[in-house]
């Protein structure tokens, strides 16, 4: 059988009954002061090892070396008090997310840094150096990696339906957070479970980063750098079948006009593509709506590429930066220019509404969520889309694995 891309490793869990209190947001989508609230009344929360600077004053450095020894004191203290404890064997893990309505279950496993490099495991983002550095402190000084990456893999009925019969028995950790997710875990730790698993990762050739870009990129240089000792050829991991995700769309705000104005700009916006009514709820792809002057408009690109011939040029976020963003705005890098505000998808209209009306931008784009089939065919053609082109969501909960190194 060939190698595969992923395996069972021995992961460090909550106690049961703590997993609710423990469990946090993952590091990247909570501020410094969203991540020192959340964590005020609870000492178990993870974000204590995830964004340690939250245990200093306010602008104390978040890279400064005391706040990742922190991060280290705080985790081994939850490991000497049993808070959290280390499986004695190898085993896989079910992790099912449940969300208004919406389901996914995914294989929590370690997946290859090898494989990684070879490009069999894809990523659809570029990676900032800055954050890179972080995670890769984080993960040496702590001596593991807390944070699981988001991968998929191709829908596979042998895989998938193996998972939801796993399913049907009482899970080992079941709790709804703050934000009305529930997770759900059991363990796949059986020689029958993890042989049907072994077999059918034999079977899959390739996965994709949906999110964890920085987490995966950082894990492999601490790999490289150890050159494979321990655990480290190996990186945390959450793989979901293609069809089972939720994503939702990435939205921007604009928090100045650039040395245009707001007239001008609506009527540079008209011969961009048409323009008419719109609701902050693009109904279809290739349609963006903005929030501007106290209303609403919604602007439908015209001469779309092909994208069978260019997947990225007609992505929505590469047409509104590329004949929005960029030449009546004047935001030509994405990724550093400061006037530029990304905004998940689980905002909606009235949070890009509040954000304008409150004066932290002049004007709002609603976008229509990107589809999984696009991303994976970007991906398969070794391409790279725009930053922020997807928001995943339900986010996978932090604290619940961890795998030390």
């Amino acid at each position: 059988m060939r190698e595969t891309l992923f395996g069972p490793f021995a992961a460090v869990r909550p106690r049961p009954e703590l997993a609710a209190r423990i469990c946090a947001p993952p590091y990247d989508v909570v501020t410094t002061e969203e991540a020192r609230q959340l964590a005020a009344d609870n000492p178990l929360s993870f974000l204590w090892v995830s964004r340690p600077e939250i245990a200093f004053p306010p602008g104390t450095d978040p890279h400064a070396p005391e706040v990742y020894e922190q991060a280290r004191a705080r985790f081994e203290q939850m490991l000497r008090s049993g808070a959290l404890y280390e499986e004695e064997r190898p085993a896989y893990y079910v992790y099912r997310l449940c969300s208004g309505g919406h389901e996914q279950i995914g294989l929590v496993a370690v997946a290859s840094c090898e494989a990684y490099l070879r490009g069999e495991i894809r990523k659809h983002e570029l990676t900032r150096p800055d954050k890179e550095d972080d995670r890769t402190r984080h993960i040496e000084v702590l001596n593991a990696q807390t944070g699981p990456a988001y991968l998929v893999y191709r829908a596979r009925p042998d895989l998938d339906g193996y998972l939801r019969e796993r399913t049907a028995a009482a899970p080992e950790v079941d709790f709804e957070a703050r934000d009305g997710v529930r997770h759900s875990v059991w363990t796949v730790g059986d020689p029958e479970g993890m042989a049907r698993i072994r077999a059918a990762a034999g079977e899959i050739r390739r996965l994709y980063i949906a999110d964890g870009h920085h987490r995966t990129a950082a894990a492999v240089r601490v790999y490289q750098k150890r050159r494979g000792a321990g655990r480290s050829a190996f990186f945390l991991a959450v793989l979901f079948p293609h069809d089972q995700l939720r994503i939702l769309p990435y939205h921007r705000l604009v928090r100045d006009w650039g040395g245009t104005n707001e007239a001008e700009f609506l009527r540079r916006l008209g011969e961009v593509g048409d323009l008419g009514p719109g609701d902050g709820r693009p109904s279809r792809p290739h349609e963006v709506d903005v929030f501007t002057g106290g209303r609403w408009y919604r602007l439908r690109f015209r001469e779309v590429p092909d994208p069978a011939v260019d997947a990225v040029g007609a992505l929505d976020v590469s047409l509104l930066q590329g004949r929005v963003l960029g030449p009546l705005l004047g935001i030509v890098n994405p990724r550093t220019d400061a006037r530029l505000e990304f905004v998940g998808g689980v905002a909606g209209p009235q949070g890009l509404e509040a954000a304008v009306r409150a004066g932290r931008a002049v004007c709002a784009f609603a976008l229509h969520a990107t589809r999984m089939e696009e991303l994976l065919a970007i991906a398969d053609r070794g391409e790279i889309m725009p930053p922020k082109s997807t928001w995943f969501e339900p986010k996978l909960g932090d604290g619940l694995f961890t795998h030390r190194l």
